[in-house]
């Protein structure tokens, strides 16, 4: 079996077709005027020319889910006393991520350290995880407001693809990852792709080339802006124009907030986690009204110094950004979180 694959574009609807029958396949649809991630039906509008507008990060962290089924159940024969019965869902479905850009796959990476890489794994995130396969697609061009190569990563990053493909003319270069990425190789319309690594490596390079770079140099930026902390002056100015509407939080490929509820009626009940989103007044409200985040320029410090300080110093230097700039892209306001940090550095 040949280390690489090629595979012609009026191959690809058969391809995905041939996975679909194996896995639930997820791949960017044209949905009006919205790219999203969807689940692959043959006649799907499939949509490679941009990123999708939402990253993939639903599919193995739902943005709602039911973490477990809970029932209060009385004792016939002693009223006063009620056992509780509890019944979780661990039966996930192999799934493929088809046609995500590499930095929706590297914000996977930014939630394995939370999730996985910890003493206590989180059973539902550990559990779609190792039963979904990433296919990622090398960006063939900048879209307005990445920044990627300035957070230490690149328009075909391969940290956690399992397969890469890049576009090549009529058609598209296929390069394995991982051990999941090869099991893909076993389909019959790949060819062998050997003769176009090298241009695919040079498509890479022009790529990678054009993606603006609004940060000189990232070394000492999680020093500089716990030196900020307490200047409200620089953050209020950079916050003038946000809104609070937390539209760039569930934009984030790399944002992991969650709130946990429980929904009951009568003696039965599930319970439910939600994402939930620092940019929110609510996320650090108290019981006691007391909000230690009551203004916006305080929850706005917080989401660019978790992405470029705190977790950093917690992950050995790890930026918590993949710099995909869907929240500069689609913020209402035009907030550029690339402009902020880079106002920061030179503070």
């Amino acid at each position: 079996m040949a280390d690489t694959g090629f595979l012609p574009k009026e191959n690809l609807p058969a391809l995905l077709e041939a996975l679909s029958k194996k896995f639930a396949v997820f791949a960017p649809v044209l949905d009006g005027e919205v790219v999203l991630f969807k689940r692959f039906a043959p006649g799907a509008t499939l949509c490679l020319t941009r990123p999708a507008n939402l990253p993939p990060k639903g599919i193995i962290f739902p943005q709602s889910e039911t973490l477990f089924n809970f029932n209060f159940k009385k004792d016939p024969e002693d009223p006063k006393k009620t056992s509780l019965e509890l019944k979780e869902n661990l039966d996930f479905v192999p799934t493929i991520i088809f046609g995500s850009r590499p930095c929706d796959a590297q914000g996977f990476r930014i939630y394995d350290r939370v999730y996985l890489e910890t003493d206590t794994a989180d059973p539902y995130y550990k559990g779609r995880r190792e039963k979904t396969t990433i296919i990622t697609l090398a960006c063939n061009a900048p879209s307005p407001g990445c920044f990627c190569t300035s957070v230490g990563r690149g328009p075909a990053e391969s940290d956690g693809s399992d397969l890469m493909m890049t576009e090549l003319g009529k058609g598209y270069f296929f390069e394995p990852m991982t051990e999941k990425g090869k099991e893909i190789f076993k389909d019959s319309l790949f060819e062998d792709g050997s003769a176009y690594k090298e241009q695919a490596q040079k498509a890479h390079e022009r790529v990678s080339a054009l993606v603006k770079k609004p940060f000189a140099i990232l070394e000492g930026t999680p020093e500089k802006l716990l030196s900020l902390f307490e200047n409200s002056q620089f953050w209020e100015g950079e916050t003038a124009k946000c809104i609070s509407c937390g539209a760039c939080t569930y934009l984030c490929p790399t944002c992991y907030c969650f709130n946990i509820t429980d929904e009951q009626v009568g003696n039965s009940g599930e319970r439910i986690r939600s994402w939930d989103a620092c940019m929110f007044f609510h996320f650090t409200l108290e019981a006691s009204s007391h909000n230690p985040r009551q203004n916006k320029h305080q929850r706005l410090k917080n989401r660019v110094g978790h992405k470029f300080s705190y977790y950093p110093k917690k992950y050995q230097g790890v930026i918590a950004c993949c710099g995909c700039g869907r929240c500069i892209r689609y913020c209402p306001m035009s907030v550029d979180i690339s402009e902020i940090v880079a106002h920061a550095q030179g503070a």
